[in-house]
């Protein structure tokens, strides 16, 4: 091998052991800007720079990945919350989603869904109906014994404690019937709404079901 062969791989050997700053300035970068606006090129990363946000710049200043600054407590606090929010809806999307499957594979004709929700509105008035056949019983048998004891102190005699208890119990169980018609009533009313609402619902999805190809 001739002497100017050797003397150029050699020249090559030292070459490639070169950093690349010294083989011409190859090395990526580190741009960010201070508090000030003050852009900085820096060839090792700072704790400044990490703390500002910064960008990886090639030799010839074209920008290679952005790096935003850490987040807050704050900023990390409202990402925790909107997570949360968005786990929420989409839990309350897939329960949405299960419960009109179970609609449909339930009824798959709309005349079967009026028909149960009817039968759960017959029952509440079936329930007032009951409860008021009680109440009526126990207002006569409370009148009774209202007459009794009327009787009793017109004759000068004392009620006896036994009747008085009788009387109280009574007019508690008429109250607790009279709310419970009327709590009942309102559940009429309420689930009537209720229905109408999931009617609707239900005829939406048969709708989108058809218009599938």
């Amino acid at each position: 091998m001739s002497r100017a062969i050797v003397s150029i791989a050699i020249c090559l050997l030292a070459l490639a052991s070169v950093p690349a700053t010294a083989a011409g300035g190859m090395q990526d970068r580190y741009r960010w800007k201070d508090a000030q606006g003050v852009v900085h090129f820096d060839d090792v990363l700072s704790d400044a720079a990490i703390k500002a946000g910064y960008a990886i710049v090639n030799a010839n200043g074209m920008t290679i990945r952005r790096v935003p600054p850490p987040k807050t407590d704050e900023q990390l606090k409202a990402d925790a919350i909107a997570d949360a929010r968005k786990a929420a809806e989409q839990k309350l999307a897939a329960e949405q989603a299960r419960d009109d499957a179970q609609m449909l594979a339930a009824y798959p004709d709309e005349q079967e869904l009026v028909e149960a929700q009817q039968a759960q509105l017959a029952m509440i008035d079936q329930y007032v109906e009951s409860t008021r056949i009680s109440l009526h019983s126990q207002e006569k048998s409370l009148s009774d014994m209202l007459a009794h004891a009327a009787d009793l102190e017109r004759t000068g005699k004392p009620i006896p404690i036994a009747l008085s208890k009788q009387i109280e119990a009574l007019r508690s169980n008429i109250e607790n019937q009279k709310n419970y018609i009327a709590a009942k009533q309102q559940e009429k009313i309420d689930s009537a709404a209720k229905f109408a609402t999931e009617l609707a619902h239900y005829r939406a999805l048969k709708a989108k079901s058809a218009a599938k190809p």
